[in-house]
């Protein structure tokens, strides 16, 4: 390190009290050649230049050399009787839980959507996992639906009996 300028001594030329314009570009940004942008880029507008405002928009195909990527989504193809949805029991479930036992109803409703899910996404032991559960709670639903139902008549009879 050269003793004679000392780290705290501003650089040669540097004026603290003199600011400079905000309305200037900084020298290394001057583009004085007729340039909106530096020399060499592409157009970051996305409109060619030269166009006016709400010109439609032409797009920017790939760079020269660059080769195009086409991109298509994943599909799985299953033969047999794999490539059948599961049933997702999703009617049974909004009867069992409008009519029979709505807890029930309403657990065997999220297994029912668990398995419409299961299903478009492709992911088969989940789907039969919730198809299950779901034909299990709305077999279970529809039997205390029915067992209230049952018990309700028989009472209501017996009243009816017993009072005349």
């Amino acid at each position: 390190m050269d003793p004679s300028k000392s780290p705290s001594a501003p650089p040669a030329g540097w004026n603290p009290g003199e600011k400079s314009g905000m309305d200037q570009p900084p020298p290394y940004q001057d583009y004085s050649a007729g340039y909106s942008q530096p020399p060499g880029y592409p157009n970051q507008t996305g409109y060619p230049q030269g166009q006016p405002y709400g010109a439609p928009y032409q797009g920017q195909g790939p760079y020269p050399g660059q080769p195009a990527v086409t991109v298509q989504p994943t599909i799985y193809v299953a033969a047999g009787p794999l490539a059948q949805p599961l049933p997702d029991y999703l009617g049974y479930s909004i009867f069992t839980m409008l009519c029979c036992c709505l807890p029930l109803g309403v657990a065997a409703l999220v297994f029912s959507v668990n398995t419409r899910d299961a299903n478009m996404s492709g992911n088969r032991p989940q789907a039969e996992r919730s198809s299950r559960m779901a034909r299990i709670l709305n077999n279970t639903a529809l039997g205390i639906g029915i067992v209230f139902i049952v018990l309700y008549l028989v009472l209501y009879i017996t009243v009816i009996a017993v009072s005349h």
